[in-house]
């Protein structure tokens, strides 16, 4: 398949979720692409610097050819080369997700067959993106299940805005993606609560799960506190069992805000998704949406689809035309989606 997919940045979700899911499906199909209007309507458009270290690695990886990869540039034009396993690193200049960075090239790297090895350094635990404790506990879980292994380790957490976090990724995959399905059967419990604290004082993490076991009825045994160098920093995780897995709902603690407020923060995401009955979290969704493209395909039940979601499933039909994602309503507050790649 030949030609330069166009795609316009600044639809759909409009953010850098468009240039991470536009590299991870061309290094899945080998497929070239340019990008325009690259966050037009963010405060600061253009790439940021975790796009452009997510961007680099993904280069690194397939000996891709690439033009306006810089901070700032609203226009990308990638065109992969040969994707090859191996050993990889990727470092963000700033407190940008390293979370964000691997959702350019796991997919991928999860179909071939042979392992690689991937150290990213930057955010580990950042806003508006998944956590470490995410990506160990819900993300590769569901690649395992898909049948790469996916094993996360967390060397050095890294918080805003300082960042200095390190992970290391180890990814072996079994010459393919399997078809993934995880259909609603009502079930969601409170599984664990943790709090980590960094160069900060334990009684902040003791104050927040105090809260969140009182507030949710939990025994004692359910809540933990990690201690860890490499802050100042703070993060609470709820993690939220179903039949597929489980869910992480995670609230980082800021400067000037209050303990307890981050306790009702991680409360009122878990109890939400916890009452919806459904397996899959709203943000787990969009990520398995390229997987499951790339691979065997697969169905859902998720809560309504964010704009992440929405927007991944077009650029899935950009980049593979004989592919189709469906997200239809089957129930109140209950969506299905499902994923077939011809």
């Amino acid at each position: 398949m030949t030609g330069l997919i166009e795609i316009d940045g600044s639809s759909g979700e409009g953010g850098g979720q468009v240039v991470r899911g536009a590299l991870a499906l061309s290094l899945g199909t080998g497929r070239a692409f340019r990008v325009d209007a690259i966050r037009a309507r963010r405060d600061r458009p253009g790439l940021r610097p975790q796009h452009v270290a997510a961007a680099r690695l993904a280069a690194a990886m397939s000996g891709a050819e690439v033009e306006g990869l810089e901070v700032g540039s609203r226009t990308m034009t990638f065109r992969p080369g040969m994707l090859r396993p191996g050993a990889h690193e990727s470092c963000v200049a700033t407190a940008g997700s390293t979370a964000l960075v691997l959702q350019a090239v796991l997919p991928a790297l999860a179909g071939l067959d042979r392992p690689s090895r991937i150290r990213l350094r930057g955010g580990t635990h950042t806003r508006r993106a998944p956590s470490f404790d995410f990506v160990a506990r819900t993300l590769a879980p569901r690649y395992a299940a898909m049948g790469a292994l996916v094993e996360v380790e967390l060397v050095r957490p890294g918080f805003e805005p300082t960042g200095g976090g390190e992970v290391v990724v180890r990814v072996t995959p079994s010459g393919g993606l399997r078809r993934y399905e995880a259909l609603a059967d009502g079930r969601a419990r409170i599984a664990a609560v943790r709090s980590m604290v960094a160069d900060l004082p334990e009684s902040i993490a003791t104050r927040e799960i105090d809260l969140i076991l009182e507030t949710l009825s939990l025994p004692r045994d359910r809540g933990r506190v990690v201690r860890c160098e490499g802050g100042p920093g703070n993060a609470v995780s709820i993690d939220v069992e179903t039949s597929a897995g489980v869910e992480v709902f995670t609230a980082l603690g800021r400067i000037g805000l209050p303990a307890e407020r981050v306790a009702r923060n991680a409360i009122r995401d878990a109890r939400t998704f916890a009452r919806a009955g459904v397996p899959i979290g709203p943000h787990l969704a969009d990520q398995l949406l390229v997987p499951m493209a790339l691979g065997g395909g697969g169905s859902f039940d998720t809560v309504l689809p964010t704009s992440h979601t929405t927007t991944q499933a077009r650029l899935v039909e950009s980049f593979l035309p004989e592919a189709s994602v469906t997200l239809v309503e089957s129930a109140r507050g209950r969506w299905r989606c499902t994923v077939t790649n011809g």
